[in-house]
């Protein structure tokens, strides 16, 4: 390839690191590639650094090792992310998308592609060091944003269903008691979809009593794989005690289930600054 200019590495070196989150590229990648010089390729790499962390779009972070290189970690600062999840909380927060049984009406913002995309930056940033060898969601009303959790990671998604697909192969099956009617339902997943010792991210959209999320903690025990970390969108302010704990939510709704008026939506106190996780 005939050598190139530097505004044109930078656009496409911007375009390529983008479109892979979380691969690493080697410098030698980068040489090859646009016909540079080593030390030029890392002047390249400085400069798209200090552009990312100035406009706080991510990070381009140096990996050090014979395998090492450079690899972009999507991101946004936290006072865009506390604006993100404000503004979806004031949308959400009108009376008539309280459900009965105390659910909150989601599904036009989580089929909503820059909304998902978003909050699955802003998920995503939180479990990085966690290392998730892929995201696990439960069908399907979380799949959008567990989606675009694992797009940020740069892992694979991975759907527990509550039967298995012919198509699948053989499957494991448990049966789990769900957190907010307190029924026994099922939850399976192909033997083929996760590995033992792996690490999985559970991702969902809504966290009640914690019944489906417990389900899948025990589903990835039948497979002798580590949860490395849990996120919903969004979490009621009760029960006070779930069946599971430590999780991470972007939202948090409180509400009678008999009165529309009394719904609040906030925004979680760790997005907030406050002490809490939840």
């Amino acid at each position: 390839m005939d050598r190139t200019r530097r505004n044109e590495r930078m656009a496409a070196l911007t375009k390529i690191v983008t479109a892979s989150p979380n691969r690493i590229f080697t410098l030698s990648y980068f040489c090859n590639l646009f016909g540079a010089a080593k030390s030029t390729m890392s002047e390249d790499i400085d400069i798209l650094q200090d552009v990312l962390a100035r406009f706080e779009l991510g990070r381009l972070d140096t990996v050090t090792g014979a395998a090492g290189g450079v690899r972009f970690r999507p991101g946004m600062g936290k006072t865009e992310a506390r604006r993100i999840i404000t503004g979806l909380c004031e949308e959400l927060a009108h009376p008539s998308r309280l459900l009965p049984g105390g659910f909150l009406y989601l599904s036009d913002m989580l089929s909503t592609p820059s909304v998902v995309r978003s909050m699955g930056v802003i998920l995503a940033e939180q479990f990085y060091e966690a290392a998730p060898d892929f995201v696990l969601t439960m069908e399907t009303k979380g799949i959008p944003v567990a989606l675009m959790t694992a797009d940020a990671l740069g892992v694979p998604l991975v759907i527990a269903r509550h039967s298995s697909n012919v198509y699948e192969g053989s499957a494991v099956n448990i049966n789990y008691v769900t957190g907010s009617a307190d029924r026994i339902e099922t939850m399976s997943l192909s033997r083929r979809a996760v590995h033992a010792g792996q690490r999985a991210l559970i991702v969902d959209d809504f966290l009640k009593g914690g019944g489906t999320a417990r389900g899948m903690i025990d589903l990835m025990g039948e497979f002798s794989v580590q949860v490395a970390g849990m996120a919903f969108v969004m979490a009621t302010a009760e029960p006070a005690h779930r069946r599971i704990h430590g999780e991470k939510t972007l939202m948090v709704m409180d509400a009678k289930p008999d009165d529309p008026a009394s719904l609040v939506v906030r925004p979680a106190d760790w997005l907030i600054g406050e002490t809490s996780d939840k």
